[in-house]
């Protein structure tokens, strides 16, 4: 199979998946929860019915909290998200949510999170993943470091890592809008692991090219790269549907608490696999098609 001469469609389709998902990241955006704008959010079980989303919203605008956003969940139950509701401010909630059709309401979960400890999030979530990127640079640089100019690797899976992360999070925004999925402090775990997988996905295709080009310095760098990847793609395949399986077992039975994570998970697997096959490893042929790689100049010379 010649993956190698279908590269520039297989890199136009990541080009325009990336566009489309900076786009969408600046409007509409993400839909950021509260360990990123701060506010309170609470979630509410009716005992005896279900008085719908319209009527739950109207008792909110009641209560003194039009902003409020209200979600429903199932089992009777409704998530709530408004401002920051203080010491005191779910009172007035209680009181008018309790003479709705259905009640009395039961608070399964409240939590409330203030602007200081918000911008903390943020300063950290975005701290955590220059450093996770900056010691996979390193990492690769290192396990490279047989290969002349071993950067170019790092720069590859540097170029894949981040067009990963940039179609995840777009893909993040569609499910704000659809499904008010929100991108909270586990999200931020999720991105570090869908990082993670990526790299090592991207290692593992790498590092056959690398001994390939070993056994054979003579041959195009062109037919090592299809080469490798050919030797590689069963078990990058392979390993992925089993960790697929496992996260839609959890996404379909682990409950609404563990859906967010386990979708950025999902698109992380999914996008990382086509990364390391048709991103990362392609870059590498575009590279030594410019004459940048070492072993390219000394096969172009002889």
């Amino acid at each position: 199979m010649d993956i190698v001469s279908k590269r520039r469609i297989f890199l136009s389709i990541s080009s325009i998946l990336v566009i489309i998902s900076a786009v969408m990241l600046v409007s509409p955006s993400l839909n950021l929860g509260i360990d990123f704008t701060s506010g309170s959010t609470v979630t509410y079980q009716f005992a005896d019915g279900n008085p719908g989303t319209e009527v739950v919203s109207d008792a909110l605008t009641k209560s003194g909290h039009p902003e409020a956003i209200v979600q429903a969940l199932g089992d009777d139950q409704y998530f709530i998200r408004t401002e920051d509701l203080g010491v005191y401010g779910l009172d007035a909630i209680n009181e008018e949510v309790n003479k709705l059709d259905g009640g009395p309401a039961k608070v399964l979960d409240t939590s409330t999170v203030g602007a200081s400890v918000a911008e903390d999030t943020v300063r950290n979530a975005i701290t955590a993943v220059i450093v996770a990127v900056i010691f996979v640079m390193l990492y690769i640089m290192y396990a490279f470091r047989s290969v002349p100019n071993s950067y170019k690797y790092a720069f590859a899976a540097i170029v894949a890592l981040a067009h990963d992360v940039l179609i995840v999070l777009g893909a993040f925004t569609v499910l704000g809008i659809a499904i008010n999925a929100e991108v909270n402090a586990i999200f931020i775990v999720g991105i570090l692991t869908v990082i993670g997988y990526s790299v090592n996905d991207t290692i593992v295709i790498f590092d056959r090219i690398r001994e390939n080009v070993t056994l054979a310095p003579g041959r195009d760098f062109r037919a090592t790269v299809n080469l490798s990847i050919n030797e590689s793609i069963t078990r990058s395949v392979g390993t992925s549907l089993t960790t697929m399986t496992v996260i839609l077992a959890i996404l379909l039975f682990g409950g609404a608490s563990l859906r967010d994570f386990m979708i950025v998970l999902l698109a992380g697997v999914i996008v990382g696999t086509y990364s390391s096959i048709f991103v990362a490893a392609q870059i590498l042929v575009l590279w030594d098609g410019r004459r940048f790689l070492p072993w390219r100049r000394q096969i172009v010379s002889t």
